[in-house]
């Protein structure tokens, strides 16, 4: 009995869990100081009341406490179906540093840690949410629910991603053929998160540009956050000295002194991901560059704003 009562305590309370609400509470506190005060994210069952309405739904005891009007919204008013979605490609282990952790993530832990915040303000919300995971095909992938036992099987399912240490060898994401199914898959209306590096060993880039603009064409909305290690993956900034790069994808291996191809690979890079913007603001995408070392709030915000506009 008293094994049980500790396995359920420690399921209902998970470290991914603890560390996802710790992230949002620290948001909160940080908007309610910051030009951005105002966002509902506590009060997600309330509005504030336009004057001309019926009293009938003013919340007065909400009232007493803070002396303004609140309407109480019903839950269909406030239900938003939203499917995160996350590449688990081998890329995305980058850096492949042994302590990683969440001071010092790599892309795979960044993108897991925001989305479990992400789904604690879904929760707050009363919002359902799913969540998808691919590499070269798609892991797992869950309806959108809004339940206590659905969210923790939504963490389950994220904290083995956190269980890989390393990624798997010659794991070649195929994004492209992924987002495609999660177009057809998701049938009604949604906001579709994706956590990706965008890496994939494709000459075609136009093949994950239509991808993207499948999403769009079943009239979801769609906030790409592109997961980067700006430093070395953007910026390319390593020592002046040879080393060996291998592919985590293909595993080839290449060796060379950076500075030899530094210029050619930055202006390759930026190229890229210049197309990739463009191809989001024309099919009306959020597109939102993250460096993971930057912290969460780079992507609470965004997302916190696509939600208020969609509301």
């Amino acid at each position: 009995m008293s094994n049980r009562i500790n396995r359920n305590h420690i399921q209902a309370y998970s470290k991914l869990e603890i560390l996802a609400k710790q992230v949002v509470e620290g948001f909160i506190t940080g908007l309610h100081k910051s030009p951005f005060h105002g966002f509902s994210v506590e009060f997600a069952e309330h509005r504030l009341y336009n004057p001309g309405e019926s009293t009938r739904d003013i919340d007065w005891k909400l009232y007493a406490k803070t002396e303004k009007y609140f309407v109480k919204r019903y839950e269909e008013e406030t239900n938003l179906r939203c499917q995160i979605v996350i590449d688990n490609s081998a890329s995305m282990y980058f850096p492949f540093d042994k302590k990683v952790n969440i001071t010092n993530p790599n892309k795979i832990l960044f993108s897991v840690y925001a989305a479990a915040a992400i789904i604690e303000i879904l929760k707050r919300q009363r919002d359902a949410f799913g969540l998808s995971i691919f590499n070269d095909s798609i892991d797992f992938s869950s309806a959108n629910k809004s339940n206590a036992t659905h969210q923790q099987l939504i963490y389950s399912k994220l904290e083995e991603l956190l269980e890989n240490k390393a990624p798997q060898e010659n794991t070649n994401s195929n994004i492209a053929e992924a987002l495609h199914q999660i177009a057809e898959m998701t049938h009604k209306r949604s906001l579709i998160i994706i956590f990706s590096d965008m890496f994939e060993n494709n000459e075609n880039d136009e093949a994950i540009f239509d991808a993207l603009q499948h999403l769009k064409h079943f009239k979801h909305e769609v906030i790409l956050f592109h997961v980067v290690h700006n430093k070395q993956e953007v910026e390319f900034d390593f020592q002046n000295r040879p080393y060996k790069f291998i592919d985590s994808e293909s595993g080839e291996v290449l060796k060379l002194n950076p500075k030899d191809i530094k210029a050619e690979y930055i202006k390759q890079i930026k190229e890229y991901n210049k197309q990739l913007k463009l191809k989001c603001g024309q099919y009306k995408i959020d597109f939102v560059e993250v460096d993971i070392e930057k912290g969460f709030n780079n992507v609470l915000l965004p997302y916190l704003m696509k939600r208020k506009k969609m509301m």
